[in-house]
């Protein structure tokens, strides 16, 4: 399969289309991230007719990062949503392969595993009672997935010993992904299809129940509308019901790096107190992410990011010495109670929320996309409560 080349460079259809938007449409989507891409995508395949503007073009932001680790929460205290996230990582194969075939474009995906190494002994117990628990939980579809406790990493080169004081956990339900692949895979799906029409340049500035205003100042009715805009979701949401006593949510700026060094891209993910150490198929290796509630400047790499490469190298030894390629920093949408917010607004049900899966947009998407899509079909909103919009809407609602 060919490599894919970046979202920034796929003009595709989009080119002339802002031009020629007709002035009303059965589907609107509202941003081109991952969530709104694999709405488009499934939207496509239902033969709806869409309409999918972004405000730059597709994945601009934060889905245009470096990172691609898919990792589940842990496999105890067993619930709704760690059940639903195991579900969508292992179906997330099924759908990489199927878009891969479409477009013949590889998405750089690899269930390769993870690493967590255990550097204080009183987390080797801990760990330990999770492994009867992913014996029993991380099942599904036939297949069994495992948490295993060691003393030491197989490889010390690629994961220090010096980090692993108390053992490290292998874990092979994890995987990864490029997620600058899988989205220009997303549009190109597409834009190979005739149901969806892409317009980059344009954002919606203002919107009701069954039009939106948009930034060049047209006016667009639709059946339905599906608000994935990332961190500007949470303003067009708002504007739907009576005022809020909190925002829907907030935007939290990521810093990361690319590395290039002489690693096995069939290595595993490495996990360790918010660092990830994630190879990939083209022979970099993904180094991740700071989580800044404040910050100066969204697209600015600083010294936050300067330590967290300097934690990766000690952590790693293989990756002593490694060219920096690539530095990069984005904002990702964080949900008020944390977790994704989808389905329809209780003041407007026309219009869904796909937005604020900080951390776990690439595991969900697809799913989550699949949820949205069925409302439109007449289906219940076959999703955890917490995941729902009228639950982030009470937390919102609550003062203080």
């Amino acid at each position: 399969m060919g490599q894919a080349d970046s979202p920034a460079n796929a003009a595709g259809q989009s080119k002339d289309a802002a031009k020629d938007l007709p002035q009303s449409i059965e589907l609107l989507i509202i941003g081109g991230g991952i969530m709104g891409l694999w709405a488009a995508v499934k939207a496509e395949r239902l033969g709806i007719k869409t309409l999918l503007l972004d405000a730059v073009r597709p994945a601009a932001g934060a889905s245009g990062g470096l990172l691609g680790a898919l990792m589940a929460h842990m496999p105890d205290q067993w619930n709704d949503k760690k059940r639903f996230q195991l579900e969508a990582l292992i179906a997330l194969e099924t759908e990489v392969a199927e878009l891969e075939a479409q477009t013949g474009l590889a998405c750089g995906y690899r269930r390769s595993g993870r690493l967590i190494p255990l550097p204080k002994p009183h987390l080797r117990p801990l760990a330990e009672r999770r492994a009867p628990a992913a014996a029993e939980n991380w099942v599904f579809a036939g297949r069994r997935f495992s948490w295993t406790v060691r003393d030491l990493p197989s490889d010390p080169l690629w994961l220090s010993p010096d980090a692993c004081g108390a053992g490290v956990v292998e874990d092979t339900l994890a995987a990864r992904i490029s997620p600058r692949s899988l989205t220009t895979a997303l549009v190109a799906a597409i834009d190979a299809g005739r149901h969806v029409q892409r317009a980059d340049g344009l954002s919606v500035r203002r919107l009701l129940p069954r039009q939106a205003e948009l930034s060049d100042g047209r006016r667009m009715s639709f059946g339905h509308a599906i608000v994935a805009a990332g961190t500007g979701s949470f303003d067009l949401l708002a504007q739907l019901g009576p005022p809020l006593a909190r925002p829907l949510g907030a935007a939290v700026k990521g810093q990361a790096a690319l590395l290039e060094a002489d690693v096995d891209p069939a290595l595993p993910v490495v996990f360790l107190n918010g660092l990830y150490i994630v190879p990939h198929e083209d022979g970099r290796i993904a180094i991740g992410s700071t989580s800044e509630d404040t910050f100066d400047s969204p697209e600015a790499t600083d010294h936050q990011l300067d330590a967290l490469l300097r934690r990766a190298m000690e952590v790693s030894p293989k990756l002593q010495g490694a060219r920096v390629v690539e530095r990069w920093a984005g904002v990702r949408p964080k949900a008020i109670d944390r977790e994704p917010m989808v389905g329809p607004h209780p003041d407007a049900p026309q219009v869904f929320a796909l937005t604020g899966g900080f951390k776990v947009s690439f595991g969900l998407a697809h799913k989550l996309a699949d949820a949205a899509l069925g409302l439109l079909g007449g289906r219940d909103l076959l999703l955890p409560d917490g995941f729902q919009m009228s639950h982030h809407l009470q937390v919102a609602q609550a003062s203080g």
